[in-house]
Order: structure tokens, then sequence, then C-alpha cells
């Protein structure tokens, strides 16, 4: 039948050339044509969080309604590419729902008749520089839930659906509450060869909803930054280019305005995939330690296409010094609590003894980059990305959806605005 994922062998994964039929002892299922990648080029995976999520609901709700001793077997085709989203979809549900370690749930999908897996690639034209494999993405999984990344008691898939949409502002959230990624606002709102470009306002009332209270622009400029300075949001530039690697300062500045910021950060280059996804990289690494595949891994799964070519190899060579920079950010931060919680007990007798003090300190630093002396090729990776996502056909309208982007004429003046929307629930 296949590798058993369950204690009882009530779940099994199976690898067939046939479609096998039900009978009275066992359900077969498969999902090889109801979750499908949506591929810029060559890439065919991992499947993003919505398909995991709805997989997981699927799959729970099966094991809840099978009799007791009937198997269910999972079974996916010896297509290379469905065989490996599919093991890392199941291997993901012994992961978060059976608490499985990753290995533990891996050395079950290779056994039995299944063979290993094909690992999956970046989203650049061309060679792959850099696999990753199915145990990669059930590690960057297992990472995320240990850290509170990955919820899905409060994940909501028809918003992460309707968000990611490029109409509806090309957004995802890397860590919930803390940094979310997407692609670079334009001069004003428009449609243009029947690509949506929305301007820095259309943004706003998401951001605010959201807690944003910084943006981070890696690309060269499309828009002027005070229009979300104006708006609260602090605005920083550290350009570099496109499909390239970020100098040393540059991600220290970079991991400086994430660390500093009380809220959340925005962050975008053009596309919002490689340069964003790279500097992202960087802070998963230092702060939680990731590894470089853990994170391409993670990263990709919440934004598919996420990281490329060369970026990849940057993200391994990293590792290392920003786990140690990471390990010394922690040791000072706790030092730093130390002695304030010392600073607060041998004062409070003296504060307690007056009416009315308030001690406020403020720490502020904007580091700006731009690309005055950089210029980037007219057509770069950046806007063939964004060409192709922007292309691919609309999804029906969600109705749970919190807001909807919409192209608005007023004043004489294009603007993209938010519509809020009464959230429906089934």
């Amino acid at each position: 039948v296949g590798s058993s994922l369950l204690t009882d062998n009530r779940l099994y994964f199976a690898t067939v050339r046939v479609k096998p039929k039900n009978s009275a002892s066992t359900h077969y299922f498969s999902t090889d044509e109801e979750f499908i990648y949506e591929s810029f080029y060559a890439d065919f995976g991992p499947l993003n969080l919505a398909m995991l999520y709805r997989y997981c609901c699927k799959l729970n709700k099966k094991l809840k309604s099978m009799i007791s001793r009937k198997k269910l077997v999972h079974y996916t085709s010896y297509d290379q590419k469905k065989r490996a989203n599919a093991a890392v979809l199941i291997g993901a549900y012994a992961v978060i729902y059976l608490k499985r370690s990753p290995e533990e749930a891996y050395r079950t999908l290779i056994s039995g008749n299944n063979a290993g897996y094909m690992p999956f690639r970046d989203a650049a034209v061309g060679e792959c520089s850099f696999n990753l494999t199915v145990l990669d993405c059930l590690q960057g999984i297992r990472k995320a839930l240990q850290h509170g990344f990955l919820d899905f008691e409060s994940f909501s898939a028809e918003d992460y659906e309707h968000y990611e949409r490029v109409e509806n502002g090309d957004m995802n959230w890397i860590i919930p509450g803390k940094i979310l990624a997407f692609s670079s606002p334009h001069p004003r709102s428009k449609v243009e060869n029947g690509y949506p470009l929305h301007a820095p306002e259309a943004y706003f009332a998401y951001f605010r909803q959201n807690e944003v209270r910084a943006v981070v622009r890696l690309n060269r400029k499309l828009y002027e930054g005070r229009r979300f300075e104006d708006a609260g949001f602090d605005h920083h530039d550290l350009f570099f280019q496109d499909g390239t690697t970020p100098s040393d300062l540059i991600v220290r500045r970079f991991l400086h305005v994430c660390e500093s910021s009380e809220g959340a950060v925005a962050v975008h280059c053009k596309a919002g995939l490689g340069r964003t996804g790279t500097l992202i990289g960087c802070y998963l690494m230092k702060h939680f330690r990731f590894t470089a595949a853990e994170a391409i891994a993670w990263i990709r799964i919440c934004r598919p296409g996420s990281i490329i070519g060369p970026q990849q190899n940057f993200l391994e060579e990293k590792q290392h010094s920003l786990w140690v920079q990471g390990d010394v950010h922690r040791s000072k931060q706790k030092l730093v609590q130390q002695r304030l919680k010392h600073k607060q007990e041998s004062m409070s007798c003296l504060l307690s003894s007056m009416d009315d003090l308030s001690i406020n300190t403020t720490l502020h630093k904007s580091y700006s980059l731009d690309e005055n002396n950089c210029k980037e090729a007219s057509l770069t990776q950046g806007d063939k990305l964004r060409a192709l996502k922007g292309n691919r056909p609309p999804r029906s309208v969600s109705s749970s959806s919190r807001y909807h982007f919409q192209m608005s004429d007023y004043g004489g003046v294009r603007n993209a605005v938010i519509v809020a929307v009464e959230r429906v629930t089934c």
C-alpha cells in the first residue's frame, strides 16, 4: 500500500502508476490535480501556504470521518514534480499535526516503494545552482511552527489568496506581524498592458490595519518615498542591482531597520521576490537561526518564486556569520534587560516619591542608499517576473477578504483605494 504515517496504520502515502479504486477497507485520494503550482519558468514548487492549509483541512476531515479501521491512502503519480509536492504536503501534515520531526516524516516518505524526490529549483531562467529538498521544506515548516510564524488556528487562506494577487497588492507575510514582502508601488495606479500597478496610497489602509510602520525599497525609485513618509510611515532606500546579492553594509542596515522598528516592516524590490526574499532570509537566519535552506523553503512557501540564482548561494555563505551575529545580538539584549531591571528596582523608591515623572528615550536612525550611480537594465528580472505573475488568470473574488484594492477616479487623479467589505462566514 505504501508508507504509513500513523502508528495505527490508518494513513498511508503511496506512488502509483494506475489510479486505485476504493474498497471496503481502503479509501484512496490524490491532490495532484487539485493543488497546482503556478510556475514562473522551470520552478515547480513547493506549493504555497494556502494550499498547505487546505490540504491539512482536507486530511483532518477525512481522518475524522473515516471508519476507525479503514485505511486512508494519499496516492501520487510517478510524475516527479507532482510527487515532490505531494510529499511536502503529507510530510508537513505529519510535522504540524502528528508532531513528527522532519527527519522522522522524511524517513517514512522514502520507505516502502517510495524512492527519493526531485529537488525544487528557483524561478530563474537557465540552470539551477541550488537544490532545495523535500526535507529542507519540512525543516523550514517545523522552524516556522516553533517560532509561531505558522498557526493554522488563526490562518486565513482566503486572505492569503486575495492579497497575493497582483491586482490586490501582491503581498505576503513572511513573519506575521513583523515582515511583509510585496512588489514595488508605482507613481500612480493604473492598468498597463493588462497589468495592474498600484500607487503608494493603495497600501496605506492595509498597512495601518496591520501596524506596518516602515517601508524598505530595494529597487530603483519608481515613486517618491515621501508619499509614505507624509502618511506616517518610515521609508528607507537600500538599493542594489536586480538579480544580485547585497553588500554587507546593506545587510547590516536592513537588519537595523527591522530591529529598530516598533511595528512591522514592508519590504519590496521590483517584483518583491529576489532581493526582497534574500534580505528577509538574512533576518530569519540572524534572529531565528534558520539554516539558509530552511529560510529559502519557508519564504518560498509564503511567497513562491522568492530568492533567485546566486542569491541562494549567498544565503548559504552567510549562514554561519549571521548565526554568530544573532547570538551576540541576543546576548546584548539579555544584558540590557538585566541592567534595566536592576536600574528599575534601584529607582523604585525614588520614583514612588514623585508625582509626575516620565522617562522617554527614543533612538532613531535613518539610513538611505540610493541608486544614483547604479543603473538597472531597461527590462530586469523583476519586470519579467512581475509580468508573468500579473498575467495569471484571475480567481473568483473571495467574499471573506478584508479589503479589496480598487481603481477609482476622483479629483481628476487616478488613485488606488482600499474599500472595506463585510466579512462573510460560511
